[in-house]
């Protein structure tokens, strides 16, 4: 007769069981059509949640939109409100190394046995909503929509005290739009996803400004266009919304290269807060925060009530934002960034001659290929010595050769190396950063998928 399993066994067993259920749920979602082949509607997603008793309204929601900064802003709120005693809530996207990342609770990414369970409560009425939809001639729910039924799922089962929600693309049909929020965060607003938002800046900012709901607070970073700015006062004015701006009611007071990221004082809604340390690099980064500090003042006291500055400054001590302008390894240093639009090349240029000094600095660079490569390779060409054209393992990433003739077009034959592997590109670029002697330094850039495999190759995978 075979002993009882102890309980060490049925731990193993039962950890076991969940991985391969992960794996097989995670099949199914990815089977759908991806996020960036969407057919831009709320319908589908607002007929799920209502078969679940709508559990998007059982708790508040901090809306982010925007073009750039977005993860990294959503971050700063949930770290500070974190910080205050809050039980948070986060949905952000895309992920760097797990669909997990993308659902955190109390600051730490869902377990998979939480992401099952509300999985398993939301997947038949996805089933019954497919089922209407494709009758009629229409598409079934989206990988993004499915993943944000699980996390408002997810939210309301934990509860949170509040979610902190950014995205996927645009504003009024975008999936997350199904929840109100008290307050709507709107970064910086720049061309981007054209074939769904617009040619416009002025296009774009109509979509976004779609999360800006009645009764509610909004507050905007500066906008490049005063026309999108004006925009966002008009949706604000016709539902009945407070709306605040970066530069008028709130802003940046000062801020300095420190070591390790930057200080700053910052001129808050409702007060002004001194001696303020952040791990992050760039003036990017400070508008992100000082965006993050208005949104918390919006929140907690409707931007009237000024925030315990000791608990500001420990929040923001501790904020992390992978695969911004991160260092993962050093000598030589290499630094990794999700930027993939110009908009973020510009401020990735911006921040690195800020905060960095190489003597020489290699580009490994990998673009998908619906992106404009070519301006992003000018913007980012006076701040490389030289670049190593790669690919991701990404199906829609431009091919080497391709991507290393606009490259040769921009930098020059002599400062263009293609490696068709993104293993040996790394290997190649750290090779040339040292033959710049003590001081050179690596850049892997392009996508947030280039960031994200470059972390892993140097065995980074927390985020």
């Amino acid at each position: 007769m075979s002993p009882a399993p102890d309980s060490a066994q049925r731990e193993a067993a039962r950890t076991l069981e969940i991985t391969k259920r992960m794996r097989e749920v995670e099949e199914s979602i990815l089977a759908r059509a991806p996020e960036h082949d969407l057919e831009p509607s709320i319908d589908r997603i607002q007929a799920v949640m209502e078969l679940a008793g709508d559990p998007q309204h059982t708790f508040p929601v901090i809306h982010l939109t925007g073009t750039n900064g977005k993860t990294t802003t959503a971050r700063v709120i949930e770290t500070v409100l974190d910080e205050m005693g809050l039980k948070t809530g986060r949905f952000t996207s895309p992920h760097l190394h797990s669909m997990l990342e993308r659902i955190v609770i109390g600051g730490r990414p869902i377990t998979a046995e939480r992401f099952l369970a509300a999985y398993d409560d939301v997947a038949p009425l996805i089933g019954v909503v497919d089922a209407r939809f494709t009758a009629e001639g229409g598409p079934r729910m989206t990988y993004f929509e499915v993943l944000v039924a699980v996390a408002y799922a997810a939210f309301a089962d934990a509860p949170v005290d509040v979610a902190v929600v950014e995205v996927g693309m645009g504003g009024a049909w975008d999936a997350t739009n199904v929840a109100d929020g008290s307050v709507a965060v709107i970064t910086p607003i720049a061309l981007d996803h054209r074939h769904f938002l617009g040619d416009t800046e002025t296009d774009i900012a109509l979509e976004k400004s779609g999360i800006i709901k009645a009764d509610g607070i909004a507050v905007s970073a500066v906008q490049n266009d005063p026309a999108v700015t004006a925009i966002l006062d008009e949706r604000a004015e016709e539902v009945g919304a407070q709306i605040a701006h970066e530069g008028e009611q709130f802003g940046i007071e000062s801020a300095d290269v420190a070591v390790g990221g930057q200080a700053l004082t910052i001129r808050g809604l409702a007060a002004t807060y001194p001696d303020l340390f952040v791990p992050l690099h760039g003036a990017h980064m400070a508008q992100n925060v000082t965006l993050a500090v208005a949104a918390v003042e919006a929140f907690v006291g409707g931007g009237e009530q000024a925030l315990d500055v000791d608990v500001l400054r420990a929040g923001l001590a501790r904020v992390t934002s992978p695969g911004r302008l991160e260092v993962v390894r050093r000598s030589p240093t290499v630094l990794v960034d999700a930027a993939h639009n110009p908009a973020g090349g510009l401020a990735l240029r911006d921040a690195l001659n800020e905060a960095f000094t190489f003597t020489k600095l290699v580009g490994v660079i990998a673009i998908l290929k619906d992106k404009d490569a070519t301006e992003m390779l000018e913007i980012l060409e006076p701040v490389l010595d030289e670049v190593v054209i790669s690919r991701t393992t990404s199906p829609r990433a431009m091919r080497p050769h391709d991507l290393g003739e606009i490259a040769r077009g921009v930098f020059g034959d002599a400062r263009v190396t293609v490696v068709e592997d993104l293993p040996d590109a790394l290997d190649r670029a750290a090779a040339l950063a040292d033959e710049g002697g003590v001081g050179g330094g690596v850049l892997a850039t392009g996508s947030v998928i280039t960031a994200a495999e470059v972390r892993m190759l140097l065995g980074v995978t927390d985020a």
